[in-house]
């Protein structure tokens, strides 16, 4: 008995341990610093209601996500008054509890 309790007392440490040296903080609510290098994109849709917007982007490297079209959540609701379909735009975005987040967005408009 005394065996397993140090077996899994040994454990638990070790997985302390692992867990205080990884690097992605999953419930962080703060960007990377990676995620603040902009995409450009079209937009296909903005629904306010939802707080989402459709993009036609680029390959966001921060991300290691390939060129597609997706939805994404937006940090701000007020985002979403600067853009509307059909715009060409730059924006940062990264992944915050399991949710992609458009952070900040910018018309390319001259």
């Amino acid at each position: 008995m005394k065996t397993i309790a140090l077996t899994l007392s040994l454990l638990l440490a070790g997985g302390h341990a692992l867990a205080q040296n990884q690097t992605v903080d999953h419930d962080s609510h703060h960007a990377s610093p990676a995620a603040s290098e902009t995409t450009e994109a079209e937009v296909r849709k903005v629904d306010k209601a939802a707080r989402k917007i459709t993009l036609k982007h680029e390959a966001i490297k921060n991300l290691d996500m390939p060129p597609m079209t997706m939805v994404f959540q937006v940090k701000d609701a007020a985002l979403l008054d600067q853009v509307q379909a059909g715009d060409k735009v730059r924006f940062t975005a990264d992944k915050i509890n399991g949710a992609y987040i458009v952070l900040t967005i910018e018309s390319m408009k001259n």
